[in-house]
């Protein structure tokens, strides 16, 4: 009868004493943000994002549950814990597969959710109730970091609150020194940023996706090299 292999079944070990490593990280950083107002403020993090750091809640204890199977299937030669690992990878990698399936499929859906998000908020822009009033401060804030007005149509989606002070500051003021061209225009006697919002938001979210496209393909293959190690050992102690 063939043994187990050492080097296979410590190699096992390693990677998914790493795996839960990155879990512990990953649930503790998002169980403090949630819980810790000091962190939620340095961070600039509101209750719109909760939902954001309960998935990370989520993934870690998962990542960590998956390790702790793999770990103790390696070492104790488990075949019931490698098989429940094996599983439990194999149902994330179909998961993750799906949703850029899905996310191929139904972009055009998504644009058109994208677009109807934007016309809502520019009623907010125009709208002067309290709600209004609290998205149209935060709004300002974005308006001014990253040098662009209004959302789908420039000073146009302000309506009357074009003039309104916000802050101490108009709406789109263009605060460069000497403004460019490129940067900024002339609009009712005054310099404004010339660059509609939403081309910021869509460009960041290209960016970022070709990121979030890279992670998802480097854990496919890290989740794959799991699947082939776990079930080269189970089947390896089967035989054993």
């Amino acid at each position: 009868m063939a043994g187990v292999s050492s080097c296979m079944k410590y190699s096992m070990f390693i990677f998914n004493f790493l795996f839960w490593v990155c879990g512990s990280i990953i649930l503790g950083v998002s169980v403090w943000i949630r819980v810790s107002k000091d962190a939620q403020q340095e961070l600039d993090i509101d209750s719109s994002l909760f939902a954001g750091v309960d998935l990370l809640i989520a993934v870690g204890s998962i990542i960590m549950v998956l390790g702790f199977l793999g770990c103790c299937g390696a070492i104790k030669e488990s075949r019931c814990m490698l098989l429940l690992f094996f599983i439990g990878l194999l149902l994330i990698l179909i998961l993750q597969v799906t949703g850029g399936v899905l996310g191929a499929v139904y972009r055009s859906q998504i644009e058109t959710s994208l677009n109807k998000t934007f016309l809502e908020d520019v009623k907010l822009l125009q709208s002067s109730s309290e709600e209004a009033k609290a998205f149209q401060e935060k709004f300002h804030k974005f308006e001014k970091k990253q040098q662009c007005c209004g959302l789908l149509n420039g000073p146009a989606d302000w309506g009357k609150n074009f003039n309104t002070l916000i802050g101490g500051n108009k709406v789109c003021q263009c605060e460069e020194t000497k403004p460019s061209a490129d940067l900024c225009a002339s609009f009712e006697g005054r310099y404004i940023y010339k660059t509609p919002c939403k081309e910021v938001i869509v460009e960041y979210l290209k960016n970022h996706l070709l990121i979030i496209m890279g992670i998802a393909f480097g854990l496919a293959v890290i989740e794959i090299l799991g699947l082939g190690f776990s079930m080269s050992l189970y089947c390896q102690i089967q035989r054993k």
